[in-house]
């Protein structure tokens, strides 16, 4: 882990650990790939083997540190743990996929301790973070992992309700997304699902769930590392070669989808979506940064501009030789982005 000063890029620190990665698949095999989390003058990093860290913000220095294989039996997944750590009071809360009914831990954030447990791990633990929302009357833990959706309690890790979505390869990798009192999941292989919240308890229904298990013969939208977004009755998201798609949300039913944004009909072709008021910055995995507006009708571009060299391998056959599959920051009017040569800062003023 590297901290810049943000204006200049200077480094100011850095913290390395010992790490094996031994069994993970050999394209993305090294470095951590969890976006670390700052809470005051602390900042938690979790590295792709299960090393979870507390950093001081202004050295590096380790406060406290836990290992998610040694401490609680881990089995880690073919990408590494890839859950960024979430600051919730008093509490840093971990997907951890131990043994014990140890999947989701809440850790005590000033001294590493267990505050509690939850959810059996039987099965791999996924790739996704746990988030938190507010709907019932209650602060809600939504966790997503490869057999189902869960909501727990915050602070006690009880679980609130159960969602079953069984996922191929564990593959839950696009963060849920919440608009309003909807809940929506989705996956490379299976496809999407939508719950409804329940507004007078902590309770959810599912509304709809795509009837596809295939990458290819896709019938909604199977988002691989794109997370969709939610803008009133209609889903936008990038599915699984590349098509950028528009759902209807109250169905599920396609409502239109355009090769645009990644102009390259591929396996895992996608691109980072973040909405901007009434439009979206859209980072395709080619380095291109785009401006566009979703409407129900059709997908508009504004704008195009080269960002970055890609220089990951993308692990398949594509147009061009490498990817850039890096999930900017957007902070104070600027973009920051990276790929494996260098870290950049761009102004978004104009």
């Amino acid at each position: 882990i590297l901290a810049l000063e943000e204006t200049s890029g200077k480094i100011l620190w850095t913290r390395e650990w010992p790490a094996d990665y031994t069994g993970l698949l050999q394209t993305w095999a090294t470095g951590p790939r969890a976006t670390p989390t700052v809470d005051g003058d602390r900042v938690y990093v979790l590295g792709a083997t299960g090393a979870l860290l507390c950093l001081d913000v202004k050295t590096g220095a380790i406060v406290w540190q836990r290992d998610y294989v040694k401490d609680y039996g881990t089995q880690v997944p073919s990408w590494g743990m890839t859950g960024a750590p979430l600051v919730d009071g008093p509490r840093l809360i971990c997907l951890v996929g131990g043994e014990n009914n140890a999947k989701t831990v809440a850790f005590d954030k000033m001294t590493g301790k267990e505050i509690w447990r939850a959810l059996p791990s039987n099965g791999e633990p996924g790739y996704n973070q746990p988030f938190l929302l507010t709907a019932g009357g209650r602060k809600q833990l939504i966790v997503w992992h490869p057999l189902a959706l869960h909501s727990l309690s915050a602070e006690t890790g009880e679980v609130y309700w159960e969602q079953p979505f069984k996922i191929n390869f564990s593959l839950t990798v696009a963060t849920p997304v919440a608009s309003g009192n909807r809940l929506l999941v989705s996956s490379f292989y299976n496809g999407s699902l939508l719950m409804e919240l329940d507004a007078a308890k902590p309770a959810a229904r599912k509304l709809w769930q795509g009837k596809s298990d295939s990458e290819i013969t896709t019938d909604g939208l199977h988002s691989l590392v794109s997370t969709p977004v939610m803008d009133g009755d209609y889903i936008y998201g990038i599915c699984s070669y590349g098509m950028m798609r528009c759902l209807n949300a109250k169905t599920g039913e396609r409502v239109w989808e355009t090769i645009d944004v990644t102009r390259e009909s591929a396996r895992w072709s996608t691109g980072h979506i973040v909405r901007n008021g009434g439009r979206y910055f859209i980072n395709n995995d080619q380095g291109d940064l785009i401006i566009a507006r979703l409407t129900p009708e059709k997908y508009i571009e504004v704008s195009r501009t080269p960002l970055i060299k890609p220089t990951s391998a993308p692990g398949n056959r594509r147009k061009l030789t490498s990817v850039n599959w890096t999930h900017p920051a957007y902070a104070n009017r600027h973009i920051i982005t990276r790929n494996d040569e260098e870290i950049v800062s761009f102004s978004l003023e104009r």
